[in-house]
């Protein structure tokens, strides 16, 4: 199973609103030869940290590739570049947030990049919670935790809502 994280809280003229963005990306993906065979619900989410940002519309979405995890990450990334996206401050408001999270049974060694799982997975609610809806059974590989009990244990200031 190889797992992407999508989020956006910014509009944008070409592709409307977050989840607009959002939508785009998997079709972008799709047109690069990543096959899309399954997205969780859309969230809403506050931005992490906390702060005066709009809030997030996010989804986790299950992928299928011949591309390695360095490949694949390096094709999100370009599709976060054509569509917009600068990397200048950690944390800032986006057009679109597109993260690696699994990749199959992969867990990266220190020093190994991508780092899989995605480092901060467990501890937001915007992938934890959608991720339980494509794979409740998935147990993170470093702790041994359920996706049931890292909900559980996210901080309180965490907050993700479906949308519709």
């Amino acid at each position: 199973m190889i797992v992407i994280g999508l989020g956006a809280n910014l509009s944008s003229p070409r592709y409307g609103g977050p989840q607009g963005a959002c939508e785009a990306a998997l079709d972008a993906l799709r047109a690069a030869g990543v096959a899309v065979p399954r997205r969780s619900r859309w969230y809403r989410s506050a931005p992490v940290p906390a702060s005066d940002q709009p809030w997030f519309v996010n989804a986790v979405a299950e992928v299928e590739t011949g591309l390695s995890a360095a490949e694949l990450l390096d094709l999100l990334h370009r599709i976060e570049r054509e569509m917009g996206r600068k990397r200048r401050v950690r944390d800032e408001a986006r057009v679109i947030d597109l993260d690696l999270l699994v990749y199959g049974e992969t867990v990266s060694g220190p020093g190994e990049t991508p780092v899989l799982p995605h480092p901060r997975l467990a501890e937001r609610a915007f992938v934890v919670l959608p991720l339980a809806e494509l794979a409740p059974d998935w147990r993170h590989p470093w702790s041994g935790q359920s996706l049931a009990e890292m909900a559980r244990a996210l901080p309180a200031d965490q907050r993700a809502e479906p949308i519709g």
